[in-house]
């Protein structure tokens, strides 16, 4: 199967979507599966994971009965409340969901570093591997040193970071991210999304050329097997349409092997999240 990995719905609401500034006009609308559809078929994918974009159980469930009614959702990663004192009982509750692979939270917004590392957050983290759930990491390069402390102490529960970590494509500055990534991915847990990589960038300027330290650097301190593209779409029309943001790592891979292609394409996806 070929994977969309990364991408988001949404009912566009002025206060719920306050992260959508006026720059970002294009995505001030409604964002729904049968906007998405058309384009994967276009773009010979079979379907895709949906990744939550706010912080409420309202918006996994939301995710969940979007799934429900469009087969191509093959998966859902949403949000609770790690921190929450009943946290087990929401993962126990949320079990059922059979598409339902994974939570996220917005780590890359919270004002300390190390909010991934509170004990309250660490105890709900602790308890995804037993309902069988991944957890997306969304953080800068800033964050890296504090999420490899974070993968380092579950090293069997599966980390997906989103988007390479986001590193500095508007000012190629890679010093702190090239450090961060290459120890982070030492750990076999974790896996890595090939995407966000124009919303980085300079959305109206950006290079392909833009792309290639990074993605050489991912490459080699993943390995294939590790690598999960990914169109964070819609967030990616500030910069790029659908078919150019694929294109990148179309692009990038045209002297990789069909069997490569297949895995950072769809079947680490389908591995890493169970996808059926």
């Amino acid at each position: 199967m070929r994977i969309d990995s990364h991408q988001h719905f949404w009912k566009f609401d002025p206060v719920k979507s306050s992260w959508i500034t006026e720059d970002m006009r294009i995505l001030k609308r409604d964002f729904l599966p049968s906007d998405l559809k058309p384009l994967l078929l276009e773009n010979n994918f079979d379907g895709c994971v949906a990744i939550q974009a706010d912080q409420t159980e309202f918006e996994t469930e939301f995710l969940l009965e979007l799934s429900n009614e469009n087969k191509f959702i093959k998966g859902v990663v949403g949000w609770i409340d790690l921190r929450a004192a009943n946290v087990e009982e929401r993962l126990k509750f949320y079990s059922s969901f059979q598409k339902l692979k994974g939570f996220r939270h917005i780590l890359q917004a919270e004002t300390d570093l190390d909010f991934m590392l509170g004990k309250k957050f660490l105890n709900g983290i602790s308890m995804l591997k037993k309902y069988n759930f991944t957890y997306d990491i969304l953080i800068f390069p800033k964050h890296l040193a504090y999420a490899e402390q974070l993968v380092a102490r579950f090293p069997d529960q599966i980390f997906v970071i989103d988007h390479l970590a986001k590193p500095d494509f508007k000012h190629l500055d890679f010093e702190v991210w090239v450090k961060g990534i290459t120890a982070i991915a030492r750990h076999t847990n974790v896996f890595c999304k090939v995407s966000g990589l124009v919303t980085e960038a300079d959305w109206k300027h950006w290079k392909y050329e833009d792309f290639l330290f990074c993605l050489e650097v991912l490459f080699d301190v993943f390995g294939i097997d590790r690598l999960l593209y990914g169109s964070d779409w819609p967030v990616s029309l500030l910069a790029a349409e659908y078919s150019v943001c694929m294109n990148i790592i179309e692009k990038y891979m045209s002297n990789h092997s069909d069997s490569d292609k297949r895995k950072v394409f769809g079947e680490n996806a389908v591995r890493c999240y169970g996808l059926l």
